[in-house]
């Protein structure tokens, strides 16, 4: 019976340790209790546990491990668990004293319910091991930005290729007397001819190539030269420039378009009409100066603006400034769209629009002077006439002028209804004879256009202008297998805009126009269309149509005319 009690009392201190052991090392990485284990009957071992002389109690797992027992040398394969059985009392030699007292217990018990428990550890462990994952994954992400940034440096700048092509035909159906006169002169020198009639003009509008592209890390590039004129080729867009700046910003310097006019700050690519109002191109001729400007958006892009500070002279045909005066403009816009229909596809949208400058003009230019006196105002006719039918010439004494332009868009489905109208006051300094020196000119125009086919004009809110027209079909005519003919319509549209112009002020006659365009446009592709303008009008009170064919000679009647427009237009 004693011999019973002593083998299940040393079962269970083995399998007691064992299981100790397997808690402290965590389990599964060592042998069970009975493959490292030395049984006490077993012969030729050297590692034995000797049996306690008292049987073990039923106060449970804290009784077995205040015994006392005593362990004979182990093997070295028993290694794993020296600091387990080196954590056993030192007076394991000494037998065991049978239960452990209450006082003892208690403290033991107050002991380990001081000390943190082993899954608080195993938590503390797992939450080190997670901070250490993601330490490891945010040191792998950041070599990776190091990786990319190398690699983006070493990157060359890419390079895109686009143009256009507008072909145009012009007819002068009927123009009367001051209208050829104005014609077939040339201001300030050559008198026209009151007999000769403008002739037809057919040609090329445009004929533009274009080269853009990015350059890491956050800059830009566009070349664009019009060859419209083969003798004199003309730069467009020419500049460089940094993006991704805060608040949605873009910093452009070169030659590129001043912001004001809003149809001048639409692409001819998607214009309603074949030439700009008469406003916009007097007031902002050719639109494209040397400057610097920041363009910008907020987030939702439904307010944008533009400010910068641009040179007066056109350096499109030689592309430099030379000259002591500066003539200098600070320009700047603010547009917004308070209402656009984001789930139709933007087919309603509002925008207004707001825009502004100050501009010193050289007024004294002279004929030693390298630059020019930038102080006039002038336009043609709604079409490519060889001279301007409105024209202030270059205003003597011109010494600031500025400029303040409204915007306006209303977009419901296929109507449209735009407008703008822009003011210019401008002070003269010394005048010449006859000339106020606070002088007004202004205009402006409105229009509606209507697509027959159900398609809209596109919006653009992070530039605030108008975007490119896909039809809902292109237009194609081809033979089918079948012996049938498959056709496709395209878009079409028709518009009707008005325009009114004064330059006539204060002693200086540019004239007055009134005038009034018909359209069609017949969109074969997003990328190619036709445009057909009627327009006819009258001019008045303009010095040009006198004799002398000078802004401040008297003002006359320079009559009524009807020109036709068609053009082709294609782009890539």
């Amino acid at each position: 019976m004693e011999s019973s009690t002593l083998r299940r009392g040393g079962s269970v201190a083995r399998r007691t340790l064992a299981a100790l052991v397997c808690l402290i090392t965590g389990g599964g990485a060592i042998a069970n209790a009975d493959e490292w284990w030395a049984p006490a009957n077993q012969a030729g071992t050297d590692s034995v546990l000797v049996a306690p002389e008292t049987e073990p109690t039923q106060n449970g797992f804290d009784s077995m491990l205040s015994s006392r027992y005593s362990a004979a040398p182990m093997r070295p394969q028993d290694s794993l668990i020296e600091g387990s059985v080196q954590s056993l009392p030192a007076d394991v030699d000494q037998e065991p004293s049978g239960l452990s007292s209450q006082a003892r217990d208690e403290q033991n018990q107050k002991a380990l319910a001081e000390d943190e428990s082993f899954e608080d550890r195993l938590e503390a462990f797992a939450s080190r091991l997670d901070a250490l994952d993601t330490l490891d994954e945010e040191w792998t992400d950041y070599q990776d930005e190091l990786a990319a940034e190398a690699k983006a440096k070493k990157k060359k700048s890419t390079l895109k290729i686009g143009g256009r092509v507008h072909i145009d035909h012009w007819s002068f159906s009927n123009t009367d007397p001051g209208i050829n006169q104005i014609e077939s002169g040339r201001i300030g020198g050559v008198a026209g001819d009151p007999n000769q009639s403008p002739e037809n003009i057919t040609g090329f509008r445009r004929l533009r190539l274009e080269l853009s592209g990015d350059v890491p890390q956050n800059m830009r590039y566009r070349l664009q030269v019009d060859f419209n004129n083969p003798q004199t080729p003309e730069i467009k867009d020419a500049y460089i420039g940094w993006s991704n700046l805060p608040n949605n910003q873009v910093l452009l310097l070169g030659n590129q378009k001043r912001p004001l006019g809003l149809d001048h700050l639409n692409s001819s690519r998607f214009n309603v009409f074949a030439e700009r109002p008469l406003a916009v191109e007097a007031f902002n001729e050719d639109a494209r100066r040397f400057g610097l400007t920041m363009y910008g958006h907020n987030n939702e892009e439904s307010i944008g603006w533009a400010y910068g500070i641009y040179n007066l002279e056109n350096i499109n045909t030689d592309g430099r400034f030379i000259g002591d005066s500066a003539q200098a403009g600070g320009y700047s816009r603010l547009w917004g769209s308070p209402w656009y229909d984001d789930t139709s596809g933007g087919r309603g949208y509002w925008h207004w629009g707001l825009a502004g400058a100050v501009a010193k003009p050289d007024g004294d230019a002279g004929a030693n002077d390298t630059n020019s006196n930038e102080g006039r105002f002038r336009t043609r006719p709604l079409a490519r006439s060889s001279q301007r039918w409105l024209n202030t010439g270059r205003i003597d004494g011109a010494d600031w002028y500025q400029n303040i332009g409204f915007e306006n868009i209303l977009n419901l489905g296929s109507l449209q209804i735009t407008g703008e109208y822009i003011m210019t006051p401008m002070q003269v300094e010394d005048p010449a004879a006859g000339v106020d020196d606070n002088l007004f000119f202004h205009g402006g125009y409105i229009y509606a256009s209507y697509f027959l086919t159900g398609e809209h004009m596109p919006y653009n809110r992070s530039t605030g202008t108008l975007s490119r027209v896909t039809p809902h079909e292109n237009f194609f005519l081809v033979d089918r297998c079948n012996g049938c003919r498959g056709n496709g319509w395209g878009a079409w549209q028709v518009a009707l805009r008005y325009d009114h112009l004064d330059l006539t002020d204060g002693g200086v006659n540019g004239g007055v126009g009134n005038l009034y365009t018909a359209g069609l446009n017949w969109h074969w592709t997003p990328y190619s269309k036709v445009q057909n303008n009627l327009v006819w009008g009258e001019i008045s009170e303009s010095g040009l149509a006198a004799n002398g064919n000078n802004s401040l000679d008297a003002p006359v009647e320079a009559g009524n005319f009807l020109i036709f427009g068609t053009r082709f237009m294609v782009d890539f």
